[in-house]
């Protein structure tokens, strides 16, 4: 890793390190990251830190050294005007969308842009506490030797000390029941001075349906403080494909007809195909 490519990744460390109150509370946030390594990276005193540390923070506060853009889908405009405004009005939604729309990418866009955004990749292994702990571990606070209950409560110490915070449960789809309930918790104790988004595939809005019909334990209070509503996202079409072609250098008409009809609606296939036709082109250019 050479030096242009630290500093690159020392600029985007120090975009990451703003969403936050304090340089400690950014390294919190970061898992194998101390507030010494933070400060050595910020002030350039690079000599010591091992070139692993570099590639942990780098995937940690979202840097990617490939020239990909983000095009301006239809479901990226959207998505983008629904966290603006919930961040605004401390709003809480249910947003679905298909795989392949790109939700994470639409998210990743947002943080960069805004501070105070707390966002969870949900994984369906967690239990209650590591949920807990992992909230407070993207607020850069620290869960060690805290019961559920003080996790809790720190979680909602921190959040109503804030200027317009947003809690963004990706891939909420996975999360337990059992954690599902702590939505509950939040929405009661936060209404009013947090946004809480649920973002997840339509299987997030046949389950909780299916819990309300079933008047399963905790299923009508999670729909209701969701408004009884899911945002549905369009998915992606033709001129949304066309946009991420061009985005990223492709303006063949043809070509781009191809990638869309080969893309089965799915953004993360375009993205693939895209950086194929590349490659086939680039390694063209090279043998004449």
């Amino acid at each position: 890793m050479n030096n242009a490519e630290k500093q690159l990744i020392t600029n985007r460390l120090a975009e990451y390190c703003d969403r936050y109150e304090s340089q400690n509370k950014a390294a919190n946030s970061l898992k194998g990251v101390s507030a010494a390594t933070i400060s050595q990276m910020l002030n350039n005193n690079w000599d010591l830190i091992k070139e692993e540390m570099w590639k942990n923070v780098s995937a940690q506060i979202g840097y990617t050294a490939n020239d990909w853009v983000i095009a301006e889908t239809r479901d990226f405009k959207l998505l983008t005007k629904l966290l603006v405004d919930a961040k605004e009005d401390h709003g809480v939604s249910f947003i679905i969308g298909n795989e392949g729309t790109g939700k994470t990418e639409t998210i990743a866009a947002f943080i960069e842009d805004n501070k105070r955004v707390y966002v969870l990749k949900c994984n369906d292994f967690w239990n209650r506490k590591t949920f807990l702990a992992e909230l407070l571990a993207v607020m850069g606070r620290d869960s060690s030797g805290l019961t559920m209950y003080g996790m809790m409560s720190l979680i909602i110490k921190t959040i109503k000390t804030q200027d317009h915070p947003i809690i963004i449960l990706d891939e909420a789809d996975k999360l337990s029941d059992q954690i599902l309930y702590f939505f509950i918790t939040l929405y009661n104790n936060l209404e009013d001075h947090c946004a809480i988004i649920m973002i997840a595939t339509p299987y997030l809005k046949r389950r909780i349906e299916a819990g309300v019909l079933s008047k399963k334990k905790g299923f009508p209070e999670i729909y209701s403080r969701g408004g009884k509503k899911f945002i549905e996202l369009k998915g992606v079409g033709s001129m949304d494909v066309r946009a991420v072609c061009l985005a990223n250098g492709i303006t063949s008409a043809v070509v781009i007809k191809e990638i869309y009809e080969d893309s089965e609606n799915d953004l993360r296939r375009v993205k693939k195909k895209i950086r194929a036709y590349k490659k086939h082109v680039q390694s063209k250019e090279t043998a004449a």
